[in-house]
């Protein structure tokens, strides 16, 4: 590949002071690249870059940008070599600053790719990042259902959960002192909570319904009942992925008689955040977009993911525990505690991109069924998603 260089802290990476402009797509795009790599430049004996857009998520455009292979290749050697030459180039949805700390993304980033988890970061644009491509398939929603996918999923989770350092900051803000650093899951709802309208009667009651139902979270949280004080064996907050949808799960190449890796990409909403959450966030994404509940794992299905996850954290930990049925039990009830959060996390979530959104997707429903399964949980309503939970 060129010769841009992979930046290990942000004071190295490099800014290019331009936008992606998606009304000029293809040109923007391609000057961006340029910038990166100008010895792909037509006009200095370079071959020029294809653009593959891929649409599997509802928030940022990505653009995977090829650089033209030589002639005379065969197809095998031309895939082999895109592949090879390719970066990516994301750039972020219409106002999207207001739901994710761009800063926060890029140090994450950069986290993760000096400890082998994530793509090189190359460059940063006025909207939007470039990084190394990963060759693979990005995994559907019914591959999420696949043993073979879900094994390395747990695999790659626990890896996460076991070598990623956390901030030394801690929990994040309690709604009673919100100006205390969002470094953290629950920093985030706050932040999230606060930046919802409030200009009408029913906004502001939504608003302060919403910030009741976040105290009410933190008090239980404090109190001992979501893995907290001592019930997590030590393991206390892991840097989460907090977004492990299928379109984040890159199925990597094998070898026959290889067993089944993944990879987990884009890293917008990683933050600090106790691992049942992480996990339970994970399964609520079996469903899809489309909230599919039947297709939510069952107990056995979610126990064995629990298992394998726990093999790999303590490998990576190399603490030399050998995982208990005991163990894995309490991380069960743990993932079973937080199995209304995510709904309460992206029904939030989806009322800000009801707000800000240019894209073609009713978030204001979406936003009614994740609520909805939130109090559904808290409220302990006999609904198809709670049977299909609670199915062994």
């Amino acid at each position: 590949m060129s010769q841009a260089i992979s930046a290990t802290s942000i004071a190295d990476l490099p800014n290019i002071p331009l936008s992606y402009n998606p009304a000029n797509s293809q040109t923007s795009a391609s000057i961006l690249v340029y910038s990166l790599f100008p010895e792909w430049t037509p006009a200095k004996g370079g071959r020029g870059v294809k653009f593959i857009r891929f649409t599997d998520g509802i928030t940022n455009t990505l653009l995977k940008c090829v650089h033209n292979p030589p002639p005379g290749l065969t197809r095998e050697e031309a895939k082999k070599f895109e592949d090879e030459n390719s970066v990516l180039l994301r750039a972020y949805g219409n106002d999207t600053g207001i739901l994710i700390d761009r800063e926060r993304e890029c140090t994450s980033h950069l986290l993760l790719s000096n400890h082998g988890l994530a793509p090189p970061l190359l460059a940063r644009f006025t909207n939007g990042l470039l990084y190394r491509f990963v060759a693979g398939r990005v995994c559907s929603v019914d591959d999420l259902a696949d043993p073979k996918t879900w094994t390395a999923v747990a695999k790659r989770l626990g890896e996460w959960h076991a070598v990623l350092p956390t901030s030394p900051a801690g929990r994040g803000p309690s709604p009673s002192n919100p100006q205390q650093p969002a470094n953290s899951l629950w920093g985030v709802l706050q932040k999230w909570i606060s930046a919802l309208p409030s200009s009408k009667d029913a906004q502001k009651a939504q608003k302060e319904g919403l910030q009741r139902e976040l105290l009410s979270l933190e008090m239980e949280r404090d109190a001992g009942g979501y893995g907290l004080k001592g019930q997590d064996g030590g393991v206390g907050l892991v840097t989460g992925h907090c977004d492990l949808l299928n379109g984040n799960v890159i199925i990597l190449p094998t070898q026959e008689g290889k067993e089944r890796e993944v990879h987990l990409i884009d890293y917008e909403y990683a933050t600090p955040c106790e691992r049942a959450f992480d996990i339970t966030n994970h399964f609520a994404e079996w469903g899809g977009f489309a909230c599919d509940y039947e297709k939510l794992p069952t107990r056995s299905t979610r126990r064995e993911f629990i298992r394998v996850y726990l093999r790999s954290f303590h490998d990576h930990r190399k603490d030399c525990v050998e995982v208990s049925e005991a163990e894995v039990e309490h991380l069960m009830d743990e993932v079973d505690m937080f199995r209304g959060v995510p709904g309460f996390y992206w029904g939030i979530w989806a009322l800000i991109q009801a707000q800000i959104s240019q894209i073609d997707f009713d978030y204001a429903q979406y936003a009614l069924v994740r609520l909805g399964e939130y109090h559904a949980w808290k409220d302990s309503e006999n609904t198809l998603r709670e049977q299909r939970w609670a199915q062994e």
